[in-house]
């Protein structure tokens, strides 16, 4: 694959769409736990839906795989913007 035209608007709102596409699946799935996470340590402060501390826990869990899942996919957006960019992949 050739290295993307960044010398038109054109070429760089393409190449930007094509980034936006690159990890979007570990960006929402790390989102939805993290989302998932905080409304499960709200519940269980607030004593809803039968939620005890042991949630907590497990909510605390969540959120760091949630993160780890957001990273990874900033990662693997910059190695592949990195080999576009060296005409590498």
């Amino acid at each position: 694959m050739a290295r993307p035209n960044l010398d038109t608007p054109e070429g760089r709102t393409a190449y930007r769409a094509e980034l936006k596409r690159v990890g979007w699946k570990l960006r929402l799935g790390g989102f939805v736990l993290i989302v998932v996470a905080a409304l499960l340590v709200v519940f269980a402060q607030e004593g809803r839906f039968g939620l005890t501390q042991d949630a907590v826990k497990v909510a605390y869990g969540m959120l760091f795989a949630g993160w780890v899942l957001v990273i990874a996919a900033i990662f693997q957006r910059t190695r592949h913007h990195k080999r576009r960019m060296a005409e590498g992949l």
